[in-house]
C-alpha cells in the first residue's frame, strides 16, 4: 500500500476517479454484465452497444489513470474487480458514471512492468470489455480505442516532459507489445491503432477507425478522434 499525494488525489478527480465514495455504489466491475440497463438509464443511451460504449469510455479514464501513476509515479491500483465502484454523479450538467476505489489498493511497481501492463490490460480492461461484449454486439475495437484516446494525450504530454520521457518511451512501447496482448487477445490492439506513429503525429488527427457514438449521448458531442 502506498499513500497518494494530494497532487496525485487531485489528478485521479480530474478523470472521475474518487477515493472516497460520492453517492451510492451502483454495480462494481465484477458484475457489469448486469449493469447495461442501469447505464442506458443514466447515460440516455437509446440502445446497448451504444451504452456499452459510453460506459467504456468512462473505465477508459480509469485505465489511462492506470497507466499515467504508474509511468508517473511507479504507482498502481491493483485491487479486486469487486472493489472498482461505478456510481451516478453529474457532470457539466449532464448526468455520468464516476468511479471509486480503495487507497489500499494502490502499490509501488514491481521490478517486471511487463507484467505490470499486462495486469492492467488483460485483467483490468479486457476483463471488462468482456463483460459488456457478452451482453450485446459491439466490436472490441470500438472498446479499446475508447481507452486508447485517453492514453494518447498522457504519453504526449510524457514524451514533452525531460524528466520523465525516457520511462513514458519504455512503457508506450511496453503497452504496444505484442506478447503481452498475444497473452489475452489476438492482436496488439494499441499497435493497430497507432499504426507506427507517434501520439505528437496523431494527437490532432482523426484516429479512430470505429465511432464511440459519443454523439448519440444526449449532452455530448462527436470526440474529435471520430472517422465519420
Amino acid at each position: 500500500m502506498t499513500t497518494l499525494s494530494n497532487d496525485q488525489i487531485r489528478q485521479l478527480n480530474n478523470y472521475s476517479v474518487y477515493l472516497a465514495p460520492i453517492g451510492r455504489s451502483l454495480f462494481d466491475a465484477k458484475n457489469v454484465e448486469n449493469a447495461l440497463p442501469v447505464i442506458k438509464l443514466i447515460s440516455q443511451a437509446p440502445n446497448d452497444p451504444i451504452a456499452a460504449s459510453y460506459f467504456m469510455r468512462r473505465v477508459g479514464m480509469f485505465i489511462s489513470m492506470q497507466f499515467y501513476m504508474m509511468t508517473m509515479y511507479d504507482e498502481i491500483w491493483d485491487g479486486p474487480l469487486e472493489q472498482l465502484h461505478f456510481f451516478s454523479t453529474t457532470e457539466y450538467g449532464n448526468k455520468t458514471i464516476g468511479t471509486y476505489i480503495r487507497e489500499e489498493h494502490f502499490r509501488h511497481v514491481r521490478g517486471n512492468r511487463s507484467e505490470e501492463v499486462q495486469l492492467i490490460l488483460e485483467h483490468q480492461c479486457d476483463a471488462i470489455i468482456q463483460k459488456l461484449r457478452s451482453q450485446c454486439s459491439i466490436s472490441p475495437i470500438t472498446l479499446w480505442e475508447n481507452v486508447f484516446g485517453y492514453l494518447l494525450w498522457h504519453y504526449y504530454v510524457f514524451f514533452d516532459n525531460p524528466a520523465i520521457a525516457d520511462q513514458a518511451k519504455q512503457d508506450w512501447i511496453l503497452l504496444q507489445n505484442e506478447e503481452i496482448w498475444s497473452s489475452f487477445t489476438s492482436k496488439s490492439y494499441l499497435a493497430v491503432y497507432l499504426k507506427g506513429k507517434s501520439p505528437a503525429e496523431l494527437i490532432n488527427s482523426k484516429v479512430r477507425s470505429t465511432c464511440c457514438f459519443s454523439k448519440d449521448i444526449p449532452g455530448l458531442q462527436k470526440c474529435g478522434f471520430c472517422p465519420i
